[in-house]
């Protein structure tokens, strides 16, 4: 989300997702390539799922935030996706019949209400002046496609380890983004190749592809979708300390109160999960 907003006037968009996920496979193809090979036939019959996946979870989720933050606002992107986990545990529990205890449910809620607190600075009246703009229906949309990301995840089980279906479902993604790519390139929206481009790209293929989503895969193979949906509650928080760090932005009393609620609500929701 940071560099979404950061890169929005540098990068087109679509050629940020598509680049973003090609790299990552190029560095999962090392790693993957062999359990690939060797699980062929099942590659072949799992390929329909890998194909939604890629499309979901790199194809909407990648290109269409970077689209809406052309136009739309941190707090929006951070209000729009605080709704994610709770898209989750409806999903997961309409489709699948997946449950959450009444403590869990608490720690959703209580989690929700710390993410508000900080999207609001303290001032849930913040709220009632928020204007709604295109860009959020791009950010809506990847939000929702994440969520059903997350559901088939769990939900769609496959019998390649985590990393090599991680590289099929990447492929999926990245054979659907190339059609675009190229449309946005011929509209003459082309990246010019600088240092801020290409450690942009290195950076999210690096850190937000190959490593989180192999660790979000592993964290849901043990929790379920719906509880591990909870980990998009700690946005607010690593951006705030992100902003610390990298943009000398301040920490503010709002921003421990948020903690104290969204770290307790998360533990509440996981408490008998961890041990699985």
């Amino acid at each position: 989300m940071l560099v979404a907003r950061a890169t929005a006037d540098i990068i087109p968009p679509i050629a940020l997702a598509f680049w973003r996920w090609a790299i990552t496979l190029a560095l999962l193809l090392p790693f993957a390539a062999k359990a690939l090979w060797r699980q062929r036939r099942t590659l072949r019959h799992e390929w329909p799922d890998h194909l939604l996946l890629g499309t979901l979870g790199m194809g909407v989720c990648g290109a269409f935030v970077y689209i809406g933050a052309d136009s739309t606002t941190a707090t929006n992107i951070g209000l729009i996706y605080a709704a994610a986990p709770i898209l989750i545990v409806l999903m997961a529990r309409a489709f699948y019949g997946e449950t959450l205890s009444l403590r869990q449910g608490l720690g959703v809620a209580l989690s929700l209400v710390g993410v508000c607190i900080i999207l609001s600075r303290g001032n849930p009246l913040l709220f009632f002046g928020l204007e709604f703009v295109a860009g959020d229906g791009w950010i809506v949309a990847a939000m929702a496609a994440w969520a059903l990301y997350s559901v088939l995840l769990r939900h769609r089980p496959s019998r390649l380890p985590v990393m090599a279906r991680l590289a099929a479902i990447t492929a999926g993604g990245v054979v659907v983004l190339l059609p675009f790519h190229i449309a946005e390139s011929w509209s003459g929206a082309v990246p010019h190749l600088d240092a801020t481009t290409v450690s942009t790209v290195l950076f999210l293929s690096v850190v937000a592809s190959f490593g989180a989503y192999q660790a979000y895969a592993r964290v849901q193979g043990v929790l379920g979708a719906g509880p591990t949906g909870l980990i998009l509650y700690l946005a607010p928080l690593y951006n705030a300390v992100l902003a610390y760090i990298l943009l000398g932005e301040t920490l503010e009393a709002y921003h421990l109160i948020g903690a104290l609620m969204v770290l307790p609500g998360i533990y509440l929701a996981t408490r008998n999960l961890q041990d699985r």
